[in-house]
């Protein structure tokens, strides 16, 4: 589970267009499957109605699955997304609050009399990220209780004094989730089917065990010569940093639903897409061109993903790939290009 900060950096004057080319959208995806550049899934709203799906290579090799619409996929860090909400959706219910130190769950964790809630959800903790252990990839396809990883966190020690800078750590994340659980006295997985799922009717979207592709579940690959089927990160490793299945059709009906004021109120919206040193409340600011949009990345195993909304023109768009050869990062420009009526080229 790395790290990963959307880009798509274009600068320049843009408007959305009523209609757009999708054929050549399409032949695009048809350069990328034919030269076997990307497998994954793209989705794209405009004001919550789908307007683009493409799905592209395979589910499963071995068994020859290829991906639809309904195909799932873990989404890594994009979790993080769900989980801010849900800690803001306890801070609405008087649950938690923002300025809340850490010290009654974790006193064991340095500075955790120092450290709040709010320094977790903006990577302003200084908290170690567990995912740098030098013997992360030894262990991360092993079940982990709670005690062990807070004990891995903890061993880990601080980077930094809190609230003195930010710095991304999926540590933040995992210790919110167990908040979270402390607090309601119920799993991640069940907070997130009452509090999200089932209020906005995500229909392929829950916190991930084994791979199962009779389930729709996609396994993930990196690119050789071929295609390499990769392991598979525990979902107790991650938990609410980076342990949710979806689809890009529910990201953007999350993502449409969180901006829309279904999930939270204005007020706590407002909260989570304050920027500071670059960083929000489990959402990253996106640029495209004039646009500015919210958002956040994901990687774990051999996917990755993206979602980011466009408040002004109320478009939503999400990529998740089980496996990729080139740079994702095009593939968002080429698309939005296309949604927005801007140039891009189809290689040859």
């Amino acid at each position: 589970m790395r790290k990963l900060i959307p880009l798509i950096l274009i600068f320049f004057q843009i408007g959305f267009s009523q209609s757009f080319d999708k054929t050549k959208l399409d032949n695009y995806f048809n350069w990328i499957e034919n030269s076997n550049r990307f497998m994954g899934n793209i989705a794209v709203s405009k004001d919550g109605e789908i307007i683009y799906l493409k799905s592209i290579g395979y589910a499963d090799i071995s068994n020859n699955l290829k991906a639809t619409k309904e195909t799932k996929y873990r989404i890594g860090s994009i979790s993080k997304s769900f989980t801010a909400t849900l800690v803001l959706k306890a801070i609405e219910n008087k649950k938690l609050e923002l300025s809340q130190t850490i010290d009654k769950w974790f006193p064991m964790i340095k500075d955790s009399d120092k450290i709040t809630i709010k320094q977790l959800l903006s990577h302003r903790s200084g908290i170690y990220n567990f995912t740098d252990n030098l013997n992360y990839l030894t262990w991360n396809t092993q079940k982990k209780t709670e005690k062990e990883m807070v004990e891995i966190i903890t061993l880990g020690g601080n980077s930094f004094a809190p609230d003195s800078k930010a710095e991304y750590s999926n540590s933040n994340y995992l210790l919110l989730s167990y908040i979270l659980e402390k607090t309601f006295m119920k799993s991640y997985s069940e907070l997130l089917d009452e509090y999200i799922i089932k209020p906005i009717d995500l229909k392929n979207t829950y916190v991930f065990r084994r791979i199962n592709t009779s389930n729709n579940e996609s396994k993930s690959y990196k690119f050789l010569s071929s295609w390499i089927v990769e392991p598979e990160t525990d979902y107790t490793i991650p938990l609410g940093a980076g342990a949710i299945t979806s689809t890009p059709i529910d990201l953007i009906k999350f993502s449409d639903a969180l901006f829309g004021g279904q999930l939270l109120s204005s007020e706590s919206l407002k909260i989570m897409t304050t920027i500071q040193e670059g960083y929000g409340l489990g959402l990253f600011q996106i640029p495209f061109y004039n646009k500015l949009g919210f958002g956040h990345g994901g990687s774990i195993d051999g996917f990755s993903s993206i979602y980011v909304h466009f408040p002004e023109d109320k478009i939503s768009y999400a990529l998740i790939s089980n496996g990729t050869n080139m740079n994702n990062n095009d593939i968002s420009i080429a698309v939005l290009s296309a949604i927005y009526d801007e140039l891009y080229e189809i290689p040859e």
